[in-house]
C-alpha cells in the first residue's frame, strides 16, 4: 500500500492509514477473527503475478461503513463537546504516538474507532463533506450536554452494563460517570465485550432489567 496506488472499487483510496482502520473490529467478541479471515483472502495470482484480491478490496469498503453512514463520521467527535471545539482530537494525539505511523521497518499497528481529517480525501463519499467536516471541528459553541445536578437527583430506577475490557469506552469513565447519576446500579462484567447485546441479548438485557427493577 505504501509502495501503489491502490483505488477501491468504489472509487477511494486505500491507503496504509485506512488499512489501519480495520482495528475498529477488534473490540468486538469476534473482531479479531474477522480481520484474520479478511487478511487471508488478501491477495490472489493475478496476470503478473500475485495482486490484491478485487473481493478482497470490495470487502474493506463493507467492513468500513464510513460512507454509508457518513453522519458517524461529521458527528463522532462533535458530539462529546461542550463549550469546546474538537479541533480533530483524534488527529492530535494521534501525531503524540509515532509507533502508529506507517513505517515498512517496523510492525503495523492498527488504529481503534477514531475520525481524522485524511478520511476525507481518502474515502470518495465522504470526500463532498470535508468542509462541512471542517466547520464542525472548528465550532466551540456546543453547550452543555448533561445538567450533572439533575442527574445526581434522580429518581427514575436504571441499571447499566460496563463492559471491563471495553475497547470504545473506558471502564473508568462509565463508573465516573455512573457516580453522578442517583440510583444506578451497575454491572461491572467481563463476560461481554462492546458487541454484548447483539452477542448475548437476552441474557444480558434480562439481568439489567432484574436490576432496575429491584430484584437482584
Amino acid at each position: 500500500l505504501q509502495e501503489h496506488a491502490v483505488r477501491l472499487p468504489g472509487g477511494g483510496r486505500l491507503t496504509v492509514r485506512r488499512f489501519q482502520q480495520l482495528g475498529l473490529d477488534f473490540g468486538a467478541s469476534d473482531g479479531f477473527e474477522t480481520v484474520h479471515y479478511l487478511l487471508e483472502k488478501a491477495f490472489v495470482g493475478g496476470r503478473n503475478g500475485r495482486e490484491l484480491n478485487w473481493n478482497f478490496l470490495r470487502q474493506i469498503e463493507q467492513a468500513q461503513n464510513f460512507e454509508t453512514d457518513p453522519i458517524f463520521a461529521i458527528l463522532h467527535e462533535a458530539i462529546y463537546c461542550q463549550h469546546f471545539a474538537s479541533n480533530w482530537s483524534a488527529e492530535r494525539l494521534r501525531r503524540e504516538y509515532p509507533i502508529f505511523e506507517p513505517n515498512p521497518d517496523t510492525t503495523v499497528y492498527f488504529t481503534g474507532e477514531m475520525i481524522y481529517p485524511w478520511m476525507f480525501d481518502d474515502y470518495a463519499q465522504l470526500q463532498p463533506l470535508k468542509a462541512a467536516a471542517e466547520i464542525l471541528a472548528s465550532y466551540d459553541q456546543w453547550p452543555q450536554l448533561y445538567d450533572v445536578t439533575t442527574l445526581r437527583a434522580n429518581t427514575v430506577p436504571c441499571a447499566a452494563a460496563v463492559y471491563y475490557n471495553d475497547m470504545y469506552v473506558e471502564r473508568l469513565l462509565s463508573e465516573e460517570t455512573a457516580r453522578n447519576i442517583h440510583g444506578i446500579k451497575l454491572w461491572v462484567t467481563n463476560e461481554y465485550e462492546h458487541n454484548g447485546l447483539r452477542t448475548g441479548g437476552e441474557p444480558v438485557l434480562s439481568r439489567l432489567l432484574r436490576m432496575a427493577r429491584g430484584e437482584i
